[in-house]
């Protein structure tokens, strides 16, 4: 299979049968940067060409999702697409479907209605969608099957055709410090606790210091403990965020305790910032307790 070409700006229309899939696609790609307008009346499409003709920030990558939940859809999309094509350079229409046996599970599954079945029988409004979207099918760049395809599977299908370039990681990770006599961090997803390592509090040369200083890192390595830790460690985010960004997760906080958050969790929570970069991972650094007075 070829590699699919990419369309990193422009007027993306996102369109095709119920149940295959629109609004997980109208959501990916407002997570990609894509402005997304969802549902818009035929009337004003014309009107939001002219918006987009105009230019400036934020119009640069532009989407809309439309179908039959617009009465008059079927209908004109033919001739407002042509004039779409004729006021912008790169115009992508994606068609999506999907089998009637899938489509049939998904609306028992989520219990929804048919926007054409109405007192019929489902299929009967899967067949009756169908043939109405089938001159909408045909003038559309890109179909996609989501027969066969979880969730995942579609968006990683959108980011190697919708995503920007520069955003080649797709987790966003933030590291932060804290101390438990503070509480947890409420946003972390994963939390350690560092407390089984020596404490420098109790080094009274070391007590004013932070984790952020030199000394109290050169306590910290000289620590066996903390170097199987560090080990055991980034070899588990080695392995846990590949698999993270390929179920599709936006954000990761990982959160490093201590009893105060001002020495072991701060040294420990910075030497994993530097580990995570030399992997190519860019990660926020957040020392919530550090700079609390510490009697």
């Amino acid at each position: 299979m070829s590699e699919p070409d990419v369309v990193r700006e422009g007027f993306v229309v996102v369109t095709g049968l119920s149940g295959s899939g629109k609004s997980l696609a109208h959501r990916c790609l407002e997570d990609m940067g894509w402005f997304c307008i969802d549902n818009l009346p035929i009337e004003l499409i014309p009107k939001l060409s002219d918006v987009k003709a105009l230019g400036g920030p934020g119009l640069a990558k532009l989407c809309l999702t439309v179908d039959v939940r617009e009465p008059k859809f079927a209908e004109r999309w033919p001739a407002e697409l042509a004039q779409l094509r004729a006021r912008h350079e790169r115009v992508q229409v994606l068609f999506l479907e999907a089998s009637d046996e899938t489509l049939l599970r998904r609306f028992s599954e989520t219990r929804r209605r048919h926007p054409l079945a109405g007192d019929r029988p489902l299929l009967d409004g899967i067949a009756a969608e169908r043939e109405l979207l089938a001159a909408v099918r045909s003038e559309a760049d890109l179909v996609l099957d989501t027969s066969e395809w979880t969730g995942q599977d579609l968006r990683d299908e959108l980011w190697k055709r919708f995503g920007d370039a520069t955003a080649t990681d797709r987790l966003t990770v933030a590291l932060v410090s804290f101390g438990y006599r503070h509480g947890l961090p409420p946003q972390a997803d994963l939390v350690f606790d560092v407390r089984f390592i020596p404490n420098p509090y109790y080094v009274p040369h070391l007590r004013p210091l932070s984790g952020r200083d030199q000394p109290i890192k050169d306590f910290l390595e000289q620590r066996p403990e903390y170097a199987e830790f560090m080990e055991h460690l980034e070899r588990l985010l080695d392995f846990l965020l590949p698999a993270y960004r390929r179920e599709g997760k936006s954000y990761l906080t990982i959160a490093i305790g201590c009893t105060g958050g001002r020495h072991r969790s701060v040294g420990i929570s910075e030497a994993l910032q530097r580990h995570l970069g030399e992997k190519q991972v860019s990660a926020s650094l957040t020392h919530r307790d550090c700079d609390r007075h510490h009697a």
